[in-house]
């Protein structure tokens, strides 16, 4: 699968743009308006990185979700964004005694009786830390694609060979879901690692290498994903002249919008798609641009 987003504009602008395979030679630039991804879930609107986030994205019409994949000290892999269970469970409440409270100092069963929710509003109280393999359940039940960030792989030696393994597990490494998949990091050992264990997952460096640098990630990501504050229409078109490891043109997606000005703003800049907290507000501003 390819990363650069294509779809007529329409279906686009409502979140429902296909990714097409590493084949294709499409752009998005050419053809519309950038994919929209829901950050952590719908995560201005529900607890980022829960069920209860990529069901409300799916509520509102998007079919692109963000998640955050970490470890357990048992080896389970749990969908949460920081290293600790701080800000967005009730850890210190359960086990006072066990600051800092680590993802990987917990076990699944330990993180499983955290509240995950009422730190976002009582109404989601109860809410659960999911596991990878009940979040998949559930994006496939959604009929949801999956934007997949390996966080802090440093902290989780073998996470690359376990998500892969667990995807496949899953039934996300057959030709019609690689189409909906696409695999980031911060760390470009962790997509590298990706690369040469599955070639056709489409993967995805979050960052912003320098123009003279993209050569050195071109050998193993399909994207180049910055924060939107470091771009610039020059460095998008400087991206787009460079062909990824599928022999096509890099992508760009850009995090994290969240208002319409500043997402009319990127979308001129000819990125192929835009990650953020609020995707009503993106598509609203996307269909007027």
């Amino acid at each position: 699968m390819h990363a650069r987003v294509v779809a007529a504009a329409a279906a686009t602008v409502l979140g429902t743009a296909v990714l097409p395979s590493p084949a294709s030679d499409a752009r998005a630039g050419d053809m519309g308006a950038p994919t929209v991804i829901a950050h952590r879930g719908a995560s201005a609107y529900a607890p980022e990185n829960t069920l209860a986030s990529i069901d409300k994205a799916a509520q509102l019409g998007f079919t692109w979700v963000e998640n955050d994949v970490q470890r357990t000290k048992d080896g389970e892999l749990v969908v949460i964004h920081d290293d600790s269970l701080q800000r967005t469970t009730d850890v210190e409440q359960v086990f006072p005694d066990r600051a800092p409270w680590k993802v990987k100092d917990f076990t699944a069963a330990e993180i499983a009786r955290l509240d995950a929710g009422s730190w976002y509003s009582p109404a989601y109280a109860g809410t659960r830390v999911p596991t990878l393999k009940d979040y998949m359940c559930q994006v496939e039940h959604n009929h949801e694609k999956l934007l997949l960030e390996i966080k802090n792989p440093e902290l989780y030696p073998g996470i690359e060979q376990q998500t892969v393994k667990l995807l496949g597990n899953e039934g996300w490494l057959d030709p019609k879901h690689l189409g909906r998949l696409i695999v980031q990091s911060f760390s470009a050992d962790s997509i590298r690692t990706v690369h040469e264990l599955r070639p056709a997952i489409t993967t995805a460096y979050l960052g912003s290498p320098t123009v003279a640098q993209l050569g050195q990630y071109a050998p193993f990501t399909d994207l180049v994903n910055p924060s939107y504050g470091s771009l610039s229409p020059t460095y998008v078109s400087a991206v787009h002249a460079v062909k990824g490891p599928h022999d096509k043109p890099l992508g760009v997606f850009a995090w994290t919008v969240n208002d319409a000005a500043t997402a009319r703003r990127v979308a001129g800049y000819g990125v192929d798609g835009i990650i953020t907290n609020k995707p009503d507000v993106v598509r609203e501003a996307l269909a007027s641009h």
